[in-house]
């Protein structure tokens, strides 16, 4: 079975987004997402002394970016129930809050987090040269900075220090879960190669495309909170529900950024991002429209470099559901992600940090299905 079966669009009306929050995710987590922060960047200028100021700007293409993956995966390491000793629930974090496990196994809980923030910047450095990227958010991806072979060399630093890290945990199912994600990570940027323009018609299809949005996206959060729960000695069920909280949290982020790279001022006013398609990178929105508008087909096949093309799929697109419907595919697997998270066993040993984590993780869902 493929890991995106079918694309089965919830109608807008019968999602439910809430814009008023029980809690503020990011501030939850914000002394420990600063220190995270801080460590990489100290990592980073002690091996490469040269690029001491080079360091503030990876990361921000990490942690200190929209930082909702980090954020999710600490909220998730205070989001089971653990049963403690009095002085262990005495502790405190490095970030100076009580831990609700004891500051051993919170750390190490919190190591996945890290890991995998240098699982993810090392992969972006190795993606904006695979895909000869000129932008990213509003700053110029590191490669040109600094030249391809730089690039490529710290990305591969950053990688091996995540191996090492892992090593250190001494739990050979989490070494693999996401020894793993490395491999997809590439497999992703393989199948995106697969999408761009003058390519075999297979790829132009919604499964192909959730399927590479999985390896490229999603593959590392769902895996990364698979691995919180097993070092947290939970049971397969739960981290299994720990997993579908990640890949649809991921699949929601993704589909919300195809989304803003055609909505963000380009259907008002004719001018905006437009990101991808100028990239001859095909995305959820197009794939959609297709299934309205199957002459789009052959403008994709023939790929993006002409800007005549560029209008006519766009035009396409302002004519269909696309937008709309990879919107409500978004809103579909936020409320996905909520669920698992909603379906996490309670007991009467709960206590306020676990039950705030969990709000937070669901009021998180919503939040990145926002259109900013």
């Amino acid at each position: 079975m493929s890991i995106y079966e079918s694309i089965d669009v919830v109608p807008f009306n019968k999602v439910t987004i809430f814009l008023q929050y029980q809690s503020d995710p990011f501030s939850l987590v914000s002394n420990e997402l600063s220190l995270l922060a801080t460590r990489m960047r100290s990592l980073l200028a002690s091996e490469f002394p040269k690029l001491a100021s080079g360091a503030d700007y990876i990361f921000k293409m990490g942690v200190e970016g929209k930082h909702f993956r980090p954020t999710a995966l600490l909220l998730m390491t205070t989001a089971f129930n653990i049963p403690i000793s009095k002085s262990s629930a005495d502790e405190v974090s490095a970030a100076g809050a009580p831990s609700p496990f004891g500051t051993q196994l919170h750390t190490r809980l919190q190591l996945i987090a890290e890991i995998t923030e240098l699982i993810h910047v090392g992969g972006l450095l190795h993606g904006d040269i695979s895909d000869g990227a000129e932008t990213r958010r509003d700053l110029g991806p590191f490669n040109l900075l600094l030249g391809n072979k730089l690039a490529v060399l710290v990305g591969d630093f950053l990688l091996s220090r995540a191996y090492v890290a892992l090593a250190s945990l001494e739990n050979t199912e989490v070494l693999s879960l996401l020894g793993k994600v490395v491999e997809h990570l590439a497999t992703g940027e393989t199948m995106q190669m697969g999408m761009t323009g003058m390519t075999s018609e297979r790829c132009f299809n919604m499964q192909y495309y959730m399927e590479k949005t999985y390896y490229k996206r999603s593959s590392l959060i769902s895996n990364s909170c698979r691995s919180i729960a097993l070092l947290a000695g939970q049971t397969t069920e739960v981290a299994n529900l720990a997993y579908d909280y990640g890949k649809n949290l991921g699949f929601a982020h993704q589909l919300t950024k195809d989304v803003l790279d055609f909505t963000g001022s380009y259907m008002s006013s004719g001018k905006g991002p437009l990101t991808n398609i100028r990239n001859g990178i095909i995305t959820a929105p197009l794939l959609l429209a297709m299934e309205e508008f199957p002459q789009l087909n052959e403008v994709m096949q023939r790929g993006f470099d002409d800007p005549a093309d560029v209008d006519l799929a766009l035009d396409f697109l302002k004519r269909s559901q696309g937008i709309e419907k990879a919107r409500d595919l978004a809103l579909k697997h936020a409320n996905q992600a909520a669920e698992a998270i909603s379906l996490l066993p309670t007991s009467a040993d709960d206590n306020k940090i676990v039950s705030r984590s969990r709000q937070a993780l669901i009021d998180l869902t919503d939040i990145v299905c926002i259109n900013k």
